[in-house]
């Protein structure tokens, strides 16, 4: 701070004047501030600028001296450097682009438009098998046959069509629905992108009409035509399969469990069409499918690992790559103890654990190479194993199928229930 004297005041009042006679100096100054007229009235920005350039000491006002101006810091110096070189880069021009020819605009936004679909005629046999997965109902089918062929009981070439029939409409119908709520995942995966709601083939009020017009009179087939009880288990599957399995593939890996029960019923479909009963023999051809399924979409899945995480379902192979091996392994044991089991349960002789005996180890030793290796090669080892070890067991079960002698010497038969006959 430098001591020079303030010349307003010093003129107004002069040196030597005491502390209670400059507060009366400042009062006047600030009136005659106030007569000058409009453009000199008192503000308080004012008030702040007088604060800050005057300050009292030793009884005298002192103009405050001017803050001294510290040298620019090196970080400041460096960003002005920064800045000079960002404005001395020069603006480039955007490149210009090309004119679109009309035709390729004109086509270009029609491809957008919402379109009609128009479904030749000839092209429905193709979308609907394809829509109702026709290879997967073609075993579900089968599986229900041998379910069939297995029970006790006189065969009825009759009942053995209309059951048959009941469980394609069934499955035609769950597959349908399934494919109409997966549309956007499938689009996403390889395995799936082409399949008729993807590709935009059909509508989906099309799909959705062609899974009813098929698993209404399915259903009303196996229950009036056979029995009410096949027509509850094959209610039961639709509805495990497209609110149950479906669902839970992009939730949880218990989706497998579910979807091998959904598999584990159409051969008891078939045993209680036959018998109009749910034995023991019925649950344990379920068990087979039961636990065929494991090292056989285990496999599968394990080779589409990178379609089903695009695809966003949670499978073993995705998210627990070792817990999928060894339920594989563990499922492949148990075909050779249900093998063993089949005798005591009366359904097939003795013979039949023998026999089935290496097919059964065979698939577990793949099993076990799975589960040890965890490869590409194995994996698909497995599954081509499991794609005809199931028809070989089930064949294999009905050369050994036991029947039953009534003591009068004729073959024991369940009398069909009434509804069937109508």
């Amino acid at each position: 701070m430098y001591k020079t004297p303030c010349g307003r005041f010093t003129g107004a009042l002069g040196l030597g004047l005491k502390q209670k006679n400059l507060t009366r100096a400042a009062t006047g100054h600030l009136v005659r501030l106030c007569r000058d007229g409009p453009a000199q009235k008192i503000t308080f920005q004012r008030l702040k600028i007088l604060k800050r350039q005057y300050v009292a000491s030793s009884g005298q006002f002192w103009q405050r001296a001017k803050p001294q101006h510290e040298p620019p810091s090196v970080l400041e110096d460096r960003d002005d450097a920064i800045i000079q070189q960002v404005q001395q880069i020069p603006a480039t021009k955007p490149p210009v682009l090309e004119k679109e020819p009309e035709a390729v605009r004109a086509a270009r936004i029609e491809a957008r438009q919402w379109k009609e679909l128009k479904v030749e005629f000839s092209e429905l046999p193709g979308i609907y098998a394809r829509l109702s997965k026709i290879k997967l109902t073609a075993l579900v089918v089968t599986t229900a046959a041998a379910g069939y062929a297995m029970a006790p009981v006189p065969f009825d070439p009759m009942c053995f069509l209309l059951a048959s029939l009941g469980t394609g409409l069934s499955s035609c119908m769950a597959n349908s629905i399934n494919q109409y709520f997966e549309v956007p995942f499938d689009s996403n995966m390889n395995r799936t992108k082409n399949r008729p709601l993807v590709r935009g083939q059909i509508s989906p009020l099309h799909a959705v009409s062609f899974a009813l017009a098929c698993g209404v009179p399915g259903v009303s087939l196996l229950t009036l035509a056979v029995n009410p009880l096949t027509g509850l288990l094959g209610a039961l599957n639709i509805v495990l399969y497209t609110c149950c399995y479906t669902p839970l593939k992009r939730l949880s890996i218990t989706n497998t469990w579910v979807g091998a029960v959904v598999g584990a019923i159409p051969p008891v479909m078939g045993w209680t069409a036959a018998t109009g009963s749910l034995d023991p023999g019925a649950l344990l051809l379920g068990g087979f499918l039961y636990c065929w399924q494991f090292p056989h979409f285990n496999a599968l899945s394990w080779n589409l690992r990178e379609d089903y995480s695009r695809g966003g379902y949670r499978m073993m192979s995705v998210t627990h790559p070792a817990l999928c091996r060894t339920v594989a392994l563990r499922h492949s044991l148990g075909l050779v103890g249900l093998s063993a089991v089949a005798p005591a349960v009366g359904v097939t002789t003795w013979t039949f654990p023998l026999i089935s005996l290496p097919i059964n180890l065979y698939i577990t030793h793949l099993s076990f190479r799975f589960y040890r290796h965890g490869d590409r090669t194995n994996a698909r080892k497995l599954f081509f194993c499991s794609l005809w070890h199931l028809p070989m067991l089930l064949l294999l079960a009905l050369t050994c199928k036991k029947i039953k002698v009534e003591p009068d010497g004729g073959v024991a038969s369940i009398t069909p229930p009434v509804a069937m006959r109508d």
